[in-house]
């Protein structure tokens, strides 16, 4: 401003000078004046007082080249029946904090953690628990196209079909993992896992401690664990999401000890499956078939699943992004003893961020009594 106004007091005085001489000699003070008037400001400038406030952007300080901070949480309100009693009650299944640190001369490469606060009816009679879920360093490009993670790792199959073949985590585990179904394993456990990527071809080779990240390690063996997957569209390498288009067919299986959740810790345990899924933004079909020739009475048998999506805000963009979804588990164990599930239920996406599912459950197991549920979530990423 100031600058403004000596700018037109020049032009003024100029305008009345007489002679060429005046001129120049006014337009010689004019220009001592400014350099004057620019120092006086600069050092207005070095004298404020500095923000209180930490600017926009502004990073946390890390040996790693970036951080990259994430959570995933799980609410809900629970109404159960089991055929002798019925209880109501709110809770969170899942409630992740997730920290990558990628590193400056690899910036693929990163070391991961992530911490997951579980009601835990052995803790302080059913407060949260704060446990670690993964802890893993990822070193990219190992070998050719290929990855490996070292240390509390994902084991081979769940976080696959979780992020390809059924999308609700939030409401019921995979066929493979859920107690009314193969109940074989979890997705986590102490070993190395090499993951490979390509267009048409991937895969993922692990050997673990066999437990799972929270069973008992014995140290008595070792388990491999192995998927193998086509992908006939060329979507290997891709981050795929459900307004994709893509078709994938999967052979998966571990060979080791038993984990804690089968029983006899020390015996051989084998099982092997497989899994198709084909994607389109209007609807999602999938199903597996899974067999456990060895280990414990509790865990032997064979079965299968199928699981649908239609999407409703695909047909038409005026609709809002409702979904219904459904699923069914029949699994028999050697011993004779049989466990159904059958999930129905509609998803509503609120944002980018929240999605809110509604859900009918009914688990069925031989000389049990049948449970039902009804089960409201939202699932919230970040």
């Amino acid at each position: 401003m100031k600058k403004v106004l000596l700018s037109v007091a020049a032009i003024a005085v100029t305008a009345q000078a007489g002679t060429k001489e005046e001129i120049a000699a006014l337009k010689a003070q004019m220009a001592q004046l400014m350099q004057k008037i620019e120092k006086l400001e600069s050092k207005e400038k070095a004298q404020a007082p500095v923000a209180t406030r930490a600017p926009k952007g502004t990073t946390v300080g890390s040996k790693a080249l970036k951080l990259k901070l994430s959570g995933q949480h799980f609410l809900h309100f629970l109404h159960k029946d089991d055929g002798g009693s019925k209880s109501d009650k709110f809770g969170i299944s899942r409630n992740y904090l997730q920290v990558k640190a990628y590193f400056a001369d690899d910036p693929k490469s990163y070391m991961r953690v992530t911490l997951d606060a579980k009601q835990n009816s052995n803790f302080d009679k059913g407060s949260l628990d704060v446990r670690v879920k993964y802890a893993y360093l990822y070193l990219d490009n190992v070998l050719p196209y290929t990855g490996v993670e070292i240390g509390l790792a994902h084991t081979p199959w769940l976080d696959y079909e979780e992020h390809h073949g059924w999308w609700y985590r939030s409401i019921s585990e995979t066929f493979l993992e859920q107690h009314n179904g193969a109940h074989f394993q979890n997705s986590s456990d102490y070993g190395i896992n090499f993951k490979t990527k390509t267009d048409y071809f991937s895969s993922e080779l692990g050997l673990f401690n066999g437990a799972g990240y929270h069973g008992v390690e014995d140290g008595k063996g070792l388990r491999g664990e192995w998927r193998l997957t086509a992908h006939l569209l060329g979507t290997g390498k891709k981050h795929v999401h459900k307004s994709d288009t893509y078709a994938d067919l999967s052979f998966l299986g571990s060979y080791g000890k038993h984990d804690a959740g089968a029983g006899d810790a020390s015996g051989t345990y084998v099982w092997c499956g497989l899994h198709g899924v084909y994607n389109r933004p209007e609807f999602l079909i999938a199903g597996s078939y899974l067999k456990a020739s060895k280990a414990a009475a509790k865990t032997q048998g064979r079965g299968w699943s199928i699981n649908g999506e239609f999407r409703l805000a695909a047909l038409d963009a005026a609709l809002a992004p409702w979904n219904l979804l459904a699923r069914y588990d029949d699994y028999k164990l050697d011993s004779g003893v049989e466990k159904k599930s059958t999930f129905a239920g509609v998803a509503y996406r609120y944002n980018k961020y929240v999605e809110f599912i509604a859900d009918y459950q009914k688990n069925e197991k031989s000389a049990t009594p049948t449970d039902k549920r009804f089960l409201l979530s939202a699932e919230i990423d970040w």
